[in-house]
């Protein structure tokens, strides 16, 4: 209802002839939110054609209420604002349509719906605008927000939590995704080690190099294995040397050496003692990703809510011809995946941090 009443906003600020559109998975699914909109409006504002779902306002604005079902129908149009609902069930070519009817108009977008595990395009879209992308907001609703405002009661949700499988429940209500399976961590070992941010001095470095659009990561374990430190950013190289030498000091650091990598861990250990660098390669990033898995599985790690987390959910695995491949989805980063396997890494390998 807010997203009808944000499109229907959106089509009160037009002119004649712009489109708006609210997209669904399936033409049902679209025509009850077109029955909706309907209800809500007194009858003398609008005309509304029932055989193509569309409602004409005053001012000749469209808001037309369209299926993800056939993407190349939704090519050609200039696109003023549009709500793509129940998003997780909807097919990814649709969004390639809708996104480039945006472009010339530069339309604003909401994207809603239930969570439906993580192999869809909405929840990796999702995880990018909770890291933090650019012109992109992310927010979360769950069943105990709908009990807080009054719309729902807890008896009710307490009886779905008991009628349905946990995983089920944990999706619709809490809009927690699933484990697809993928997972070499597993999502509720993920979830029992995060923890506040340790104020103990760093004993050990993990550091992840940016490469083209990602992040350098720098991940600091405590003597406990807890995360004290977390940095995230972009910088030209020289002055990501720059600062890693004034964080660093004299604290052991494992440096990924990867490609461009390479030179910058020689650069740092001109000025670092305990600098060394991890060359990824997929049976060293297999044996990486192992340690970390022990780490989260036996609850010997602890980091804070935020990027970390959103990248061990996504994370996967899967089986190739030439052994196990380990990595963020497609569009996705593992920058601070990487950075804190390094830095587990770093616990057992760099002088004077000790093993578990």
């Amino acid at each position: 209802m807010a997203c009808l009443s944000w499109i229907l906003e959106r089509a009160m600020e037009g002119k004649d002839g712009q489109v708006f559109w609210w997209i669904a998975p399936v033409y049902p699914q679209a025509k009850i939110a077109f029955r909706r909109l309907k209800r809500g409006l007194p009858q003398d504002v609008y005309v509304a054609n029932e055989s193509e779902l569309t409602i004409t306002l005053l001012n000749g604005a469209v808001i037309a209420f369209k299926t993800a079902e056939k993407p190349d129908n939704l090519y050609g149009e200039d696109v003023y604002a549009c709500v793509v609902d129940e998003a997780t069930r909807a097919r990814e070519e649709s969004w390639f349509a809708i996104r480039s009817t945006l472009t010339a108009t530069r339309g604003p977008i909401r994207i809603i719906g239930n969570v439906k595990g993580r192999r869809n395009w909405a929840y990796r879209l999702a995880r990018r605008a909770e890291n933090g992308e650019k012109e992109w907001h992310y927010a979360k609703l769950t069943a105990f927000d709908a009990i807080e405002a009054g719309i729902v009661e807890s008896a009710e949700i307490e009886q779905a939590r008991f009628q349905l499988p946990e995983s089920v429940f944990r999706e619709l209500y809490l809009a927690e995704p699933s484990d697809d399976g993928g997972n070499p961590f597993g999502q509720a070992a993920i979830h029992n080690c995060i923890g506040e941010l340790s104020h103990l001095p760093v004993t050990v470095y993990g550091i992840d190099l940016a490469k083209s659009i990602d992040w350098t990561v720098m991940v600091g374990l405590d003597e406990h294995g807890s995360v004290c430190e977390f940095e995230r950013y972009q910088l030209p190289w020289e002055e990501t040397v720059a600062y890693i030498i004034r964080k660093v000091g004299i604290t052991p650091a494992i440096v990924d050496s990867t490609g461009v990598g390479d030179p910058i861990v020689e650069r740092l250990q001109r000025d670092l003692p305990h600098v060394e660098g991890f060359h990824f390669s997929s049976s060293s990033k297999q044996k990486l990703m192992e340690g970390l898995a022990v780490a989260i599985q036996s609850g010997e790690v602890v980091y804070p809510e935020g990027p970390i987390v959103s990248e061990l959910d996504s994370f996967a695995f899967e089986y190739t011809r030439t052994g196990v491949k380990y990595s963020a989805p497609e569009g996705l980063h593992d920058d601070c995946v990487m950075a804190l396997a390094l830095a587990v890494h770093g616990r057992s390998v760099a002088p004077g941090v000790g093993v578990w």
